[in-house]
């Protein structure tokens, strides 16, 4: 079933038949994308959802004739599009380089999903965004001027005429994706790529970026394929959905009947596995649970599945308000393992030569909190809340500038030299993006070997690597991944070789910060579940900071929301989900894409009521 008209079936503008696009790699030739076929009505939103591999941005890279021939390359389909500018249907995938020049940016613009490598850091937004109305459109510099500053206007940036003199390194995250937006939107284009434009962003500069999107949508009739591996954000924005896996298409419906009745068990699968806000879940159901691939790569329902349904999966995993209160009260009955009292860390600002010292930053400012033994603390707040600094000043790899911190009952402010290595084995910290945390020239089993040969833990290599591949398999990674670099894992693997390494000291408190933050529905769920089976198994104490409230409310006992360096709420969970007390808390809370029917039947309401008082104020 389809949610379009058949007035709007008729006015397809993309229609893309029976596609490939393969890769010649040292392993032979990869199949990126397999054989789909799919259309777009005008003025309507396709959602394009699925992991990492599974082959949305090639398709979205095709589409553009943006694959890098000879390694890439369409090998077989069609691509027809009904292009204004060259006023005829043409075939994309045989268009020539002028033809493709002509259209893109025109015709078809892209917004990708980091803005930052994606601007030209040498000049100013605003002249970036000129030059793409110069190159297309015939108007004179002082109405491109004109039209730029009427953009920024148009997706809400802030002193429009400021910003087109920044640079991009000057502006915020989602002020730069505003900027590729004006710049995608600068020509009137008839279909926009967003190609994960959300994914790094905090819930409410998403939820300013979708509600944008969706505006200029019904503005400008433009047809949008959105792209992203989270269900909840199509959710939001989709007239249709498809599903991708491995480069073949799993399924395709409307969104209403993909949330409410999906019939392949991987759609299913990635529905259940993302955290939910109205009930407490025990395990997060994963992909795994709901199908299995075949030897000849078919991909069919689990014939002893797990679950049947992705309601009998958040049944079987639901947590009693009665079990979470006992949790709660054996838990304020012991002594805390960590306090933070009155923290501050101020970062000097730098003056000019004749100027006052301006005021210092004060990213942590006056914070105090407990953490006891067994518990996870969830720390949440936008960007620039000072939640990671907090947490940095925590493991003192950033001095503080006064407070105290107390671990085990022991003032660690003060810790020089060998006391800082040994609380190194008792506190530990997982970073943000394990590649970047690993070294690309170490094997992953001596980098996990590594700090117990530094610590002294057992009596030598021998037994340090049989310990080695002990952690690997609790991480359930393999023993022959032990030679392995990192560049060989995915980014799921990655973290569970950082987990296994920060496991490697035995430590009694981790802070994680923005750990599955990069990473796909799915593999988040099954980092999730491990940093939990990890939690009961060594007895461990977490602080996990993220700026996705969900992951934290699945993960946390207890919550603290920063803003601006102070703790502005801090309750159980539950309580500050149920009944938030500070405005700020209730912003971040109302951000979050649900994903729920509900909000889908209101977010379909709110796109036709859109499109029919356009068509009512074009007609008077």
């Amino acid at each position: 079933m389809s949610s379009f008209s058949n007035e709007e079936e008729n006015e397809v503008i993309l229609d893309v038949r029976n596609l490939e696009v393969s890769f010649s790699t040292d392993n032979g030739i990869i199949k990126a994308v397999d054989n789909i076929s799919f259309q777009i009505p005008r003025g309507k939103t396709l959602g394009i959802v699925g992991e990492s591999g599974s082959g949305k941005s090639v398709t979205s890279l095709a589409i553009m004739r943006l694959i890098q021939e000879p390694v890439g390359k369409i090998t077989s389909g069609e691509i027809w599009f009904d292009s204004p500018t060259l006023k005829r249907k043409i075939n994309l995938a045989k268009a020539t380089p002028q033809e493709m020049r002509e259209i893109r940016g025109k015709d078809i613009a892209m917004v990708f999903q980091e803005p930052m490598s994606s601007l030209n850091p040498v000049y100013t937004c605003g002249n970036q965004v000129m030059e793409a109305i110069l190159l297309h459109e015939n108007v004179t510099k002082k109405e491109a001027y004109d039209k730029t500053i009427e953009l920024f206007k148009k997706v809400r940036l802030p002193r429009p005429k400021k910003m087109f003199n920044s640079y991009p390194h000057e502006i915020s995250g989602g002020q730069k994706q505003r900027v590729m937006i004006s710049m995608a939107l600068s020509c009137n284009p008839r279909l926009l790529i967003a190609d994960e434009p959300t994914t790094a962003l905090d819930v409410t500069v998403q939820a300013a970026i979708l509600d944008l999107l969706q505006i200029l949508h019904e503005d400008k009739d433009v047809s949008i394929i959105f792209i992203t591996h989270d269900l909840g954000v199509i959710a939001e924005i989709a007239d249709d959905v498809m599903v991708m896996y491995h480069g073949r298409m799993m399924e395709k419906d409307d969104v209403w009947n993909i949330f409410d009745n999906p019939q392949h068990p991987y759609t299913k699968g990635l529905l259940a596995c993302r955290p939910r806000l109205d009930v407490q879940m025990r395990v997060l159901p994963v992909i795994d649970d709901f199908m299995e691939v075949t030897e000849d790569d078919s991909i069919i329902e689990k014939a002893n599945h797990k679950y049947a349904s992705v309601g009998e999966a958040l049944l079987l995993n639901f947590v009693t308000e009665d079990e979470v209160e006992e949790r709660n009260r054996e838990l304020a009955q012991k002594p805390p393992i960590l306090e933070v009292k009155k923290l501050k860390k101020y970062f000097p600002v730098r003056k000019g030569l004749f100027q006052k010292r301006p005021a210092p930053i004060k990213a942590v400012d006056d914070v105090s909190f407990q953490v006891y033994p067994g518990e996870t603390i969830g720390l949440v707040g936008e960007s620039g809340s000072g939640k990671t600094t907090l947490g940095r000043t925590i493991m003192r790899l950033i001095e503080p500038t006064g407070g105290s911190i107390i671990f085990e009952n022991e003032r660690i402010n003060d810790f020089k030299g060998k006391s800082i290595r040994k609380l190194r084995r008792d506190m530990q910290i997982i970073f943000q993006d394990p590649y970047s945390s690993l070294n690309p020239r170490i094997p992953i089993g001596d980098a996990i070997l590594e700090p117990m040969r530094l610590h002294g833990i057992l009596a030598n290599n021998r037994q340090r690597k049989d310990r080695v591949i002990e952690l690997l398999e609790t991480v359930s990674l393999k023993p022959e991944h032990y030679n392995r670099y990192p560049h060989e894992f995915s980014g799921g693997q990655r973290q569970r070789v950082v987990i296994a390494r920060t496991l490697s000291l035995n430590p009694k408190f981790i802070i994680c910060d923005e750990s599955v933050s990069a990473l796909d529905v799915s593999v988040q769920a099954q980092v999730l579940n491990l940093l939990n089976e990890l939690k009961d198994k060594f007895n461990l104490t977490y602080v996990f900071i993220s700026h996705d409230l969900s992951v934290v409310k699945f993960m946390s006992d207890r919550l603290i929301v920063m803003n601006q360096g102070k703790i502005v709420e801090s309750d159980y969970a539950d309580n500050i989900y149920d009944n938030p007390k500070e405005e700020y808390t209730k912003k971040l809370i109302e951000a979050i894409p649900k994903g729920t029917l509900e909000d889908i039947r209101k977010a379909q309401l709110r796109r036709r009521l859109g499109k029919e008082k356009k068509n009512n104020n074009s007609a008077t």
